[in-house]
């Protein structure tokens, strides 16, 4: 039987857990007026420890003494300049990236590429649970400053690898799960309500279905998290979808045979229950007076969410309340597969501190974004409510990347900047975390405007179910064409798409994502669409330039579809 945390003999893991965060996040704190030394600090050890490594020679990293030399002779550059020496790590070369050895790739999609691989070394893993740490020890600190203890977190993340690089047979996968998997068992168990083997399940709705059968034992469950606020509506959803199986399984202690588990899971995970009337009975009559089970309802003592913040959050924020009613929403740290650029410091806000000991930064003004060789600014002279590009070094090889990120400085704490996270140069369209750019549905379009037939302009936007959600190709012909196969064409679109961008097809093979629909929208749409964006004084819309994805699933208000074809 799994046992919730207050029937441990002692809470104090969890305690010193809290304890530790909170001793990180006061440090860093009274490091804040540091920070200039801290960051230079950082460069030269980072270079000290880089410089004999295949890239550091091709860098000549050796012969950099100084910050402006760094600047002056190291490139920018983005992931396709570090790709040759990440494939060379992948290969099973040694002293390729660092000294260290590689102990897996985070995968993250590109933007100019089918996948990035990012090398991860036990010095990379340090550095980015120290940020979590940072950050989590904000997040403990108001929490108990309003009267809250700590307890038990529930999530659902897959954390079973994507597979194995091919000559050099390192493990790859997403970053959340490379994390999770270094957790200590002992650790993971005081931590989580839901038990390690829950996480391995690869169907998704059968490892919501068991990570919501573990935490409902739980009424005083205290956190919930989610990587993208996407997959936390996602877990409402299976909780009003399998609210009564739910109820019924954990009465009896078994699970559903419904549920789609392999049998060792199975068995490993059934020896871990054991039957909770009382709990069942309550959720029951939740489950009759609401006429559904909800977050709110079920976990009432819920003291915070965590999950991403900034970017396009907001649009899924709005249906929060619906199911967690005002529990704060805490962003963790601000980061991506490639880096962390910030620990969150404040529940409910968008605004993360810079993560001054995880990377070294540097930061590009609009003005020179279109530059071959930008200048860049450091920490200290950005300026409050301007827009940057932000490049990283770090500990994983990565040497001056332009990651895309563009963030906007709110404020400043003791010189440091307060940023917050706006979008990712060229955007993103992710319906499960895949990171869809644009540079992927081009690539697909032009092999089937190849392959089919003209069009006079696209775009892919989501659907809007967030359960089974699955892609919209909204497409406007050309007068003289028309389309013979609508399905075939939907197909080849599908197969393009898993071709352009592997985290989409492992999604698609696993039915993370279900099959796309096209949407033939009515002549004269997309000039439609266009003079929306008009601006003031502005009347030719062709000045206008659409993007070929869209996360707004309002995108076609007001647009005729004359066919649907799923």
């Amino acid at each position: 039987m799994a046992q919730p945390f207050w029937h441990f003999s002692s809470s104090a893991p969890l305690s010193v857990f809290s304890m530790a965060a909170q001793w990180q996040q006061r440090r860093f704190n009274r490091q804040l007026p540091q920070a200039q030394t801290i960051q230079a600090r950082f460069l030269q050890t980072l270079l000290k420890e880089q410089q004999g490594t295949a890239l550091g020679q091709a860098l000549k990293l050796d012969r950099v003494t100084t910050l402006e030399e760094f600047r002056q002779q190291v490139p920018r550059w983005n992931y396709d300049g570090h790709a040759p020496y990440f494939e060379r790590a992948a290969a099973g070369d040694t002293n390729v990236v660092s000294p260290l050895p590689v102990q897996v790739f985070n995968m993250s999609s590109g933007s100019t590429g089918s996948r990035k691989l990012v090398p991860i070394t036990k010095r990379v893993q340090q550095t980015r649970a120290y940020a979590n740490q940072v950050a989590m020890g904000y997040a403990f600190e108001q929490a108990q400053s309003m009267g809250h203890r700590v307890g038990q977190l529930l999530l659902t993340t897959l954390i079973t690898p994507l597979g194995k690089t091919n000559a050099g047979n390192i493990t790859y996968g997403h970053v959340s799960g490379n994390q999770l998997r270094t957790t200590p068992s002992f650790v993971f168990s005081q931590l989580f309500a839901q038990p390690y083997d829950a996480l391995l399940i690869s169907d998704t709705a059968a490892r919501n279905y068991d990570c919501l059968l573990f935490g409902l034992q739980q009424e005083s469950l205290a956190y919930l998290a989610a990587n993208i606020p996407q997959i936390m509506l996602q877990l409402c959803a299976y909780l009003e979808r399998f609210g009564s199986a739910l109820v019924d399984d954990i009465g009896r202690g078994e699970i559903s045979p419904e549920i789609a588990l392999e049998p060792a899971l199975r068995q490993k995970l059934q020896a871990m229950l054991s039957p909770q009337p009382q709990r069942a009975q309550q959720l029951q009559t939740l489950l009759k007076r609401h006429g559904r089970l909800l977050p709110r309802h079920v976990w009432p003592h819920l003291v915070f969410l965590i999950t991403a913040r900034g970017g396009p959050s907001d649009f899924y924020f709005e249906r929060f309340g619906e199911y967690f009613g005002d529990t704060p929403v805490f962003g963790g740290t601000y980061s991506s597969s490639e880096a962390v650029f910030g620990s969150y410091h404040q529940l409910n806000s968008d605004e993360a501190i810079l993560a001054l000991k995880t990377n070294f930064f540097e930061f590009i003004a609009p003005d020179q974004w279109g530059q071959d060789t930008p200048k860049t600014l450091l920490p200290h002279q950005l300026q409050v409510g301007e827009y940057y590009r932000v490049l990283v070094t770090i500990y994983s090889g990565f040497c001056r990347y332009d990651s895309g990120e563009v963030l906007q400085v709110i404020g400043m704490r003791q010189g440091v900047p307060m940023i917050v996270f706006r979008y990712r140069q060229g955007g993103t369209l992710s319906a499960i975390s895949e990171k869809t750019t644009e540079h992927h549905v081009t690539q697909a379009m032009a092999v089937l405007q190849t392959d089919f037939l003209p069009i006079e302009d696209f775009c892919v936007t989501l659907s809007e179910s967030l359960v089974e959600p699955y892609y919209l190709l909204n497409v406007e012909l050309t007068q003289e064409t028309k389309l013979s196969d609508p399905k075939e064409f939907l197909h080849a679109f599908d197969r393009q798409m898993q071709w352009a961008n592997e985290s989409y097809a492992i999604k698609r093979q696993k039915n993370d994502i279900t099959v796309p629909q096209l949407n033939i929208l009515a002549a004269g749409s997309f000039k439609q669409l266009r003079q929306r964006r008009l601006k003031p004084g502005v009347v030719d819309d062709a000045q206008v330039k659409l993007a070929h994805i869209s996360c707004d699933r309002n995108f076609l208000d007001g647009i005729t579809i004359t066919h649907k074809i799923r």
